[in-house]
């Protein structure tokens, strides 16, 4: 079994939970400000998480997704040093290091960009974007036109099939594992990267570090053509994320069933892939404010820990804490005071049932590896089982405004369930049958 197999993420996005200012140019010395960070890595390790998902973390000039240096923390956070501390402490934790890696495309600061917007066809650096012309214009009246990221034409996107954007990125990799001891990394926009350079990569990475895991994030579309051997190890979920929260609101577990079951039913198409299961993340508004009744976000956890996948926490999301993704990300991305928030958070409650389901999942390898089968289906209420041959695992869902019974035919032999959020209770299965009463918008984990 892999490290993967066993982790739990937590994600930073440093740049907002810094709080630091939005325009980088370039001028003011480096602050250290990824060592005031050191204390959320204490809080990761006392909530039981294993590993840490941060980034974007080089020299930029906005958001961090504008990459001007890839060799160089962004001066806002530190300098390499700065960083070298921060990666050294986590793994003293116990807790793994992925980056996030944006190798679609690169702020027009950029170095090799500048040098073609003063040399133009004299550049040595046209092979390295995308779609360049000497042609027609831009937004910025550079007399040239190229290819962005989504139409964006701040981000303008690399040449990965070029061997010299090849090798500077490649270099950079391992300069970040050389100095950082990195232990993988989280492709941005994987799904628009040429699939070639993904496998270059895999191969180039894998060689430095044999255990190292690239995560692609990929929205639509089938996960298995980039999340394959010699390829990417896994892709982020969105499918099921979506369901996640949609499937309360509308009081249709059906959606999120459908998914599961064709991802990792008898006959799923992602059996063997370890998914990046989330709830939130920097591009989408805080799961707190996605539920249309509070009370569910418990239950919301307990479902995305107990399916297949690689569970993920979003700082401060644990907390409850709110943000909509409006106009501008900002509001997904806060400056936070964890001490403020173990002290006054608004869903403390929340806090320490996630801590729960951390050490509940750590202790029952069925969450982990265990085989998906869908045991009961409702308009609001959904069961399903994990089941390795040493445990037998079962989620229960509620989703109802108001208390169910629940009468769930099992066609095995397990006859007595312990309840491993409430030591205190447990349930007899009679005739085939397990009958459970379940309180409004909640979730049961039970062990056979």
């Amino acid at each position: 079994m892999n490290w993967i197999d066993k982790t739990i993420f937590y994600h930073i996005y440093p740049l907002g939970l810094c709080g630091v200012q939005s325009h980088n140019d370039f001028s003011q010395p480096p602050v250290d400000r990824l060592d005031e960070l050191h204390p959320w890595l204490e809080h990761m390790a006392d909530m039981g998480i294993n590993g840490l998902y941060i980034g974007p973390l080089f020299e930029s000039v906005w958001h961090g997704y504008d990459t001007v240096d890839y060799y160089n923390v962004d001066r806002r956070l530190g300098t390499n040093q700065t960083f070298a501390r921060f990666a050294a402490r986590a793994h003293a934790l116990g807790i793994k290091v992925v980056l996030d890696a944006v190798f679609n495309h690169v702020g027009r600061g950029f170095w090799a960009f500048r040098d073609v917007l003063e040399k133009r066809q004299a550049s040595q650096f046209c092979e390295w974007f995308s779609g360049l012309k000497f042609e027609g214009d831009n937004s910025f009246h550079d007399g040239l036109t190229y290819e962005g990221w989504a139409g964006h034409e701040s981000l303008v996107k690399l040449n990965l099939n070029n061997e010299e954007v090849r090798s500077h990125l490649f270099g950079a990799v391992k300069q970040w594992i050389d100095e950082y001891q990195i232990d993988g990394l989280r492709l941005d926009a994987a799904d628009v990267m040429d699939k070639d350079f993904l496998s270059a990569l895999a191969g180039f990475s894998k060689n430095l570090k044999e255990d190292f895991w690239l995560m692609g994030e990929v929205v639509h579309g089938d996960y298995t053509a980039w999340a394959q051997p010699g390829r990417l190890d896994s892709v982020t979920n969105y499918i099921a994320y979506k369901g996640l929260y949609s499937s309360f609101n509308d009081h249709n577990m059906f959606e999120i069933a459908y998914t599961l079951q064709q991802q990792f039913g008898a006959n799923g198409k992602m059996l063997d892939l370890g998914l990046y299961s989330f709830a939130d993340n920097h591009d989408v508004s805080r799961v707190a404010s996605m539920l249309k009744n509070p009370a569910a976000l418990l239950a919301l956890y307990v479902l995305m820990f107990s399916m297949p996948g690689i569970p993920s926490i979003y700082y401060g999301s644990e907390f409850g804490v709110r943000g909509r993704k409006e106009d501008q990300d900002a509001a997904l991305r806060p400056a936070l005071n964890l001490n403020e928030l173990l002290a006054h958070g608004e869903r403390l409650d929340l806090y320490e049932a996630i801590k729960k389901l951390i050490k509940i999942r750590k202790q029952h390898p069925s969450f982990i590896d265990g085989a998906y089968r869908q045991r009961l289906l409702s308009n609001e209420q959904f069961a399903f089982s994990r089941v390795l041959q040493s445990g037998f695992a079962v989620t229960v869902i509620n989703a109802a405004d108001h208390a169910v019974s629940i009468d769930m035919p099992f066609d095995g032999n397990q006859t007595h369930f312990t309840d491993l959020m409430d030591e205190t209770a447990s349930y007899e299965a009679h005739d085939g049958h397990l009958y459970i009463e379940m309180p409004p918008s909640s979730a049961k984990w039970l062990m056979a």
